[in-house]
């Protein structure tokens, strides 16, 4: 209100009306409404600030015939406009002489509060500047305002108009409105009332009733992205006068035959042929995101005009958890009575568990499934770091931390062993529940089929009803025609009218729902980027707009300050909103010390959580060094000093010369057991439970999300959209509420990896098996709150930007 007030100030200040002949009421015999009841009004020409609610370029042409008949164009005005800027040009014919006139106007703001400015010039030396405001706090109420300053005339005038949506969308609109000007008393100041009726989208009925008794009734009809205007114009006396006219092209619009063009005939296409991620970059990236694939699905089930989805999975490259989403998704999609065909050709069993889920499945003959089953291994470097002369000293003081097993061990250890195989039977059994479900196996077939088929041929796997139909794409619409009875049209997402529809259709701003990425190791200033990141969190704390956060983990830990100053942003936020946890393929170790302060926290089955643990490594130098024919010395003062001193070699990093003396070993086992401590009791004390029952299921092990539903440590399975309803339920919002997404951190322009050279014969795994090395080094010696590298690969972190 205090904006509001302040633009009044200004408005009035800086107001004034230029010709009598020429005030805003003038222009009122082209309006259907007010201004900021109905659409965009003028084009900016009776109020700038609307120029903010056009959602792409129009061009509209109205005339009228009150100076001739309806087709001599005595009087008429062309507009154009993109968002924020407009343009329009009238001609006005009178006794024999032609006028013309001009103007330009911008706007910036939001769909709250909107500021406009315009500038208007005719052939005649005359020109007046405009400013006006436009207020839209709720889907209920409009406010604007407009005021001129004029380069002639000393009177001033301030237009206001009021509109009110009574049920919060365009089916009704009431409105009034009115010129204040100087020197006339209030009751004296020109207004009038009316309402605007949308029975049926595209179809818009008006009425305005004026000061003088006369009036004016309109209708708006729209087609999409054409629409025509016509209002008769009556006296005080209510007799007849004149019409106005319009034709507008360009913006799309609601379209009053669109659910009889569509009949349900039309299939959506989608191509999964890439890597999805949670953000895309902003230039060169066509991979999609998971959030943009949710909201397109969806969409697809509302639309009346989409009677089902054709999916091409051709390149697919996905990791389980996110493959669960979205799988998910297109089950909720089938449960509309809608059908979905998939296409595949080279799937192994993770795509295969996408495309069960479909109606049809269509496989290319030359194609193949491959289903190996599961299965979780480790690399380990010891004898490696043996004979090149690098040790490796394990500060190991919990079972199943295991992540630094790669460099002091050669095999598992029992502990990381058992969590491992208990992790895939989890993932294996939901795998073939749901497979099973979709396509008619018993659990005692599914098994057989992994343990005895493994690689089935097009002709096998159609026998063994895996798949419906062997063909390429083009068979897919033959498959749909099979399922419907007859053809239907392939569309793409720019089809759906929801995508385009006009932002007059909702007054003000949604209510807005923050989602923050915690992606990658925890670590200052690369992976999640701590620093940065608690800056995103307390912005949008400070946001009142935001109603609620979701923060989504996908990280297998790291750095505990890291970790720690994010939580506690998180603790803090938590104050004054709610803050949902969404976990995604990893999210154990420092991921779940980000994670333990959700209310709730809402996991995958596939989420690798928990690994409540610390753990240390120390790589020292045995005969490295002298190998290489390298030596080093050094004097010092005090008794540790040399700790950490060594060769600093190209990739590696500063290598120390030696190990920790009993003594400094000690003084780490107490960092690392104090640090466990205070990670089991600020679980416990998120988790409400006591610190023995968290001590019970920690020790470093991880666990499925299904799992960590059954001991307490996740409190939903669902999805990342499963958050985002429990968030708009939490902030006082309906489940069906529409919402503004704001994601956070704001994605980068493009990735680094273009301007980096590529080493030839690598692949994604061995690089983040470098990576995940790199890092120990790079922590050589830190307490850290980290997870095995095989997790993170198995979880697919490396899909993950």
């Amino acid at each position: 209100m205090k904006i509001l007030k302040g633009l009044l100030l200004i408005i009035i200040g800086f107001s004034s009306q230029y010709s009598e002949g020429s005030s805003f009421y003038e222009r009122n015999h082209l309006l259907l409404a007010s201004p900021g009841a109905m659409g965009i009004g003028l084009y900016g020409l009776d109020n700038p600030a609307l120029l903010a609610y056009l959602h792409q370029p129009d061009l509209a042409l109205m005339w009228t015939d009150r100076t001739g008949d309806w087709n001599d164009f005595n009087e008429w005005h062309l507009f154009f406009a993109i968002p924020y800027i407009g343009f329009s040009l009238n001609q006005k014919k009178v006794a024999g002489n032609s006028f013309k006139g001009y103007n330009l106007s911008v706007a910036l703001g939001n769909k709250a509060q909107d500021l406009g400015i315009g500038y208007e010039w005719n052939d005649r030396n005359e020109s007046i500047w405009k400013i006006g405001s436009l207020t839209r706090p709720n889907r209920f109420l409009s406010i604007g305002m407009l005021g001129t300053f004029s380069n002639s005339h000393p009177e001033r005038e301030l237009y206001i108009d009021l509109g009110l949506r009574p049920v919060g969308n365009n089916r009704i609109t009431l409105f009034a409105d009115c010129a204040i000007q100087k020197g006339t008393r209030l009751k004296e100041s020109p207004y009038s009332t009316g309402l605007v009726l949308e029975p049926l989208p595209g179809i818009r009925l008006s009425g305005r009733f004026f000061n003088d008794r006369s009036f004016t009734a309109g209708i708006n009809l729209s087609f999409g992205r054409f629409g025509t205007i016509n209002q008769l114009h009556f006296d005080s006396e209510q007799k007849y006068q004149y019409n106005t006219y319009g034709i507008r092209i360009g913006a799309y619009d609601r379209n009053i035959f669109k659910p009889l063009i569509d009949n349900r005939k039309n299939y959506l296409e989608m191509e999964l042929n890439g890597t999805i991620v949670y953000q895309r970059y902003l230039l060169f990236d066509k991979n999609p995101s998971l959030l943009s694939l949710i909201k397109t699905i969806e969409l697809a089930k509302k639309e009346p005009g989409i009677n089902g989805i054709a999916i091409n999975l051709s390149g697919l490259n996905i990791n389980w958890e996110l493959c669960w989403e979205l799988r998910e998704k297109l089950k909720d999609f089938k449960s509309s009575g809608k059908h979905i065909v998939a296409y595949i050709d080279e799937a192994d069993i993770l795509t295969y568990y996408l495309a069960s889920v479909t109606d049809k499945i269509v496989l290319d003959p030359e194609g193949g499934l491959n289903l190996q089953g599961l299965l979780m291994g480790r690399m380990y470097f010891k004898n490696a770091l043996d004979k090149i002369g690098i040790g490796v000293d394990e500060w190991r003081y919990f079972k199943y931390k295991s992540a630094a097993e790669v460099l002091s061990r050669e095999k598992m250890s029992d502990a990381d062993r058992e969590q491992r195989q208990a992790l895939l039977d989890d993932f294996y059994n939901m795998i073939k529940k749901d497979i099973c479900a979709s396509r008619a196996y018993t659990d005692e077939e599914f098994d057989q089929l992994i343990n005895n088929e493994t690689y089935l041929l097009p002709a096998k796997a159609l026998e063994k009803n895996l798949v419906d139909k062997l063909g390429r794409w083009e068979e897919v619409k033959e498959m749909v025609k099979v399922i419907e009875g007859k053809d239907k049209r392939f569309v793409k997402t720019s089809y759906f009218s929801s995508v385009q529809v006009p932002f007059d259709e909702y007054w003000g701003e949604k209510h807005k729902i923050a989602i923050i990425y915690g992606i990658g190791e925890c670590a200052m200033d690369t992976g999640i980027k701590a620093r940065n990141l608690v800056k995103d969190i307390e912005w949008a704390t400070d946001r009142k707009d935001i109603r609620a956060i979701v923060f989504r983990v996908d990280s297998p830990g790291g750095d505990p300050l890291a970790s720690d100053i994010v939580a506690e942003a998180l603790k803090k936020c938590k104050k004054k909103k709610p803050v949902i946890v969404s976990q995604g393929s990893v999210a154990g170790s420092g991921g779940y010390w980000l994670s333990m302060y959700g209310e709730p926290i809402v996991s995958s089955p596939f989420t690798i959580t928990g690994s409540i643990g610390v753990i240390g490594v120390w790589l020292y130098n045995k005969e490295f060094k002298e190998k290489l024919g390298f030596s080093t010395d050094f004097v010092k003062a005090g008794e540790h000093a040399d700790l950490g001193f060594g060769v600093t070699y190209p990739f590696i990093g500063t290598l120390p010369d030696r190990n920790l003396t009993d003594e400094e070993k000690k003084k780490m086992e107490i960092s690392i057991k104090t640090l466990y401590c205070k990670f089991v009791e600020k679980v416990a004390q998120s988790r409400n439970k006591e610190p023995k029952r968290i001590e019970e299921i920690a020790q470093g092990r991880v666990w499925s999300g299904l799992r960590g539903k059954e001991i307490g440590l996740v409190d939903t399975i669902g999805s990342l959209e499963t958050a985002i309803i429990i968030a708009k339920e939490k902030a006082g919002l309906k489940k069906d509420a529409e919402v503004t997404i704001i994601e956070l951190p704001k994605p980068q322009l493009f990735s680094p990896e273009i301007l980096q050279p590529r080493v030839v014969m690598t692949n994604s795994n061995y690089q983040k098996y470098m990576d995940y090395l790199k890092f120990l080094i790079e922590h050589n010696g830190d307490v850290l709150l980290l997870m095995p590298e095989e997790d993170i690969l198995m979880s697919g972190w490396h899909y993950l930007k």
